[in-house]
């Protein structure tokens, strides 16, 4: 293992005034609390931007309280496919009329693993991995006690991620769907996506991705990649706000056949027509069901529209720096305190944030919290430093990786 070199304070606040993206910090809220330090819990939830309240401000004044009901017909019914196809555009590689705006991460990713393994009758497994984010496998155990299916568990490094060799081991003519998140939650480990998807193909098999760390910090080529389907939350890089509403998408190719299973009235042919029987919508807009969340998805069109100013590969590239930065310190500070760094040094498989463990990483990460260092833990050891580079500076970075040291 080769350390990273340690940068000075003086280096670090060079990077903020050289940084094309800094003046992106002007336009979230301050947090009103004097005793933060710096919140690097962004890619759990991204801090609100100004035009987000001015937008909930104009919805409430104007679109709601002026127009009433009437704003359903005058755009509102427009919106989950319109902010879908914004951030398909933005950040996800796809071409329009293939992502919407829906429910919540969890409820998306049931609609698309029951109408993927739909697809596929006559297969009875599903591959995934064993660390994957707690709701991913719950739904998926669900599922496959719902319709008798064999989970087939990959064990993977809590430090790494699954890899192209893994999954193709556990591929058969009775795999049905692949489902795997792009970053793992803990390491942030960026799994080989295309290398996946087509090792999954090349055996008849669907992939459903989960890209709730990748959307709005590493660019994703979903269209190019043959991605089958994904899911992603809007709260975290794409500061959507608390409970922001999640997208999905679904390949053009398979809308046909694309049957969710929770039938609603906003997924229908015609929604207002009131009749029995339901009939999908064309398109992508049968993976709907109930009535938007307005005042949700408006946050998740703000957040989509500092993605697409700042650009994905802007972003990536500050992400990259400001990881870079983080294992340099710890290399240099926290290491000989018995802090290792849990996430890949290689930057190309490292996504927006850094993992740093200890045994007694629970009391540490409160320690840090309490002393305005806005960090999250991860059982059992983890201290997951989040890097969202619209918001996140080198400096203010510098400054609570040497209160870690500090404090360790």
């Amino acid at each position: 293992m080769t350390a990273v070199p340690a940068i000075t304070l003086s280096e670090a606040e060079r990077l903020d005034a050289e940084d094309v993206l800094g003046h992106f910090r002007t336009r979230f809220v301050e947090p009103a609390d004097a005793g933060i330090v710096a919140y690097l819990d962004g890619n759990s939830l991204g801090r609100p931007p100004k035009a987000t309240l001015e937008r909930w401000s104009a919805l409430g004044r104007g679109e709601w309280g002026t127009r009433l009901i009437r704003a359903w017909s005058e755009g509102w019914m427009e919106l989950p496919e319109q902010i879908g196809d914004r951030l398909g555009q933005a950040a996800l590689g796809a071409a329009p009329g293939q992502v919407v705006i829906a429910d919540s991460t969890s409820v998306c990713l049931y609609k698309l693993l029951r109408a993927a393994v739909a697809m596929r009758p006559g297969r009875t497994e599903i591959v995934t991995d064993r660390h994957n984010f707690p709701t991913d496998n719950y739904v998926v155990q669900g599922i496959a006690a719902e319709l008798g299916l064999t989970v087939r568990w990959i064990d993977t490094d809590p430090d790494g991620g699954v890899s192209v060799d893994q999954v193709a081991a556990e591929l058969s003519e009775r795999t049905a769907v692949v489902t795997l998140s792009h970053v793992a939650y803990r390491s942030a480990w960026i799994a080989d996506l295309p290398g996946i998807t087509a090792a999954a193909h090349a055996q008849g098999a669907l992939v459903v991705w989960d890209l709730c760390h990748s959307v709005g910090s590493i660019p994703v080529e979903l269209d190019a990649d043959g991605v089958d389907f994904a899911v992603g939350c809007s709260y975290k890089f794409l500061n959507g706000g608390p409970g922001a509403p999640a997208f999905v998408y679904v390949r053009a190719e398979h809308q046909e056949q694309f049957r969710q299973p929770v039938w609603g009235w906003m997924g229908g042919a015609d929604p207002f027509a009131m009749e029995h029987g339901y009939q999908p919508a064309t398109g992508i807009r049968r993976a709907l069901s109930g009535t938007p969340p307005i005042t949700g998805m408006v946050g998740v069109d703000e957040g989509v529209k500092l993605v697409a100013e700042a650009g994905i590969q802007r972003i990536r590239e500050k992400a990259v720096a400001l990881g870079e930065m983080v294992i340099g310190l710890a290399d240099e500070w926290l290491s000989p305190l018995g802090v290792r760094v849990a996430s890949p040094r290689e930057a190309g498989r490292r996504g927006g944030h850094v993992t740093l463990a200890r045994d007694d990483a629970p009391d540490l990460a409160k320690r840090l919290i309490d002393a305005g260092v806005v960090i999250d833990f991860r059982p059992p050891d983890g201290i997951r430093v989040g890097l969202s580079p619209l918001t996140t500076g080198f400096a203010e970075t510098w400054r609570a990786m040497e209160k870690f040291r500090r404090l360790s």
